[in-house]
């Protein structure tokens, strides 16, 4: 139990969870947005995506401490399962776009 909580305290102090955001599914959005989108959409699409973003994320802050108030290890397990689910989802719908030109990537996705 001590270096499990050892290993919590931590990441609160090292800012883990920011960190990681940060550099996996707080990037996606902007990531796919800036590859995929043709020009002559990308303003409208780019308005689209940054407000889904902003709902989810306004979602999560407003849930949050409800879930926690009614299980902590239920929160973090729902958590867990959303993180899972956009992993495989990227992982099978997002497509690799190095190396390719944006009409081969607008290609694939007819």
């Amino acid at each position: 139990m001590a270096l499990s909580l050892l290993v919590v305290s931590i990441s609160f102090y090292l800012k883990v969870m920011v960190i990681a955001f940060s550099l996996g599914l707080g990037a996606m959005p902007w990531i796919i947005m800036s590859e995929i989108l043709p020009i002559n959409i990308k303003g409208l699409a780019g308005s689209f995506a940054t407000l889904a973003n902003w709902f989810f994320s306004w979602l999560v802050t407003l849930t949050a401490n409800l879930l926690l108030d009614w299980s902590s290890g239920g929160t973090f397990t729902i958590y867990t399962a959303v993180c899972v689910f956009i992993a495989g989802f990227v992982a099978i719908w997002v497509s690799e776009t190095k190396g390719k030109t944006l009409e081969e990537i607008q290609q694939f996705f007819r």
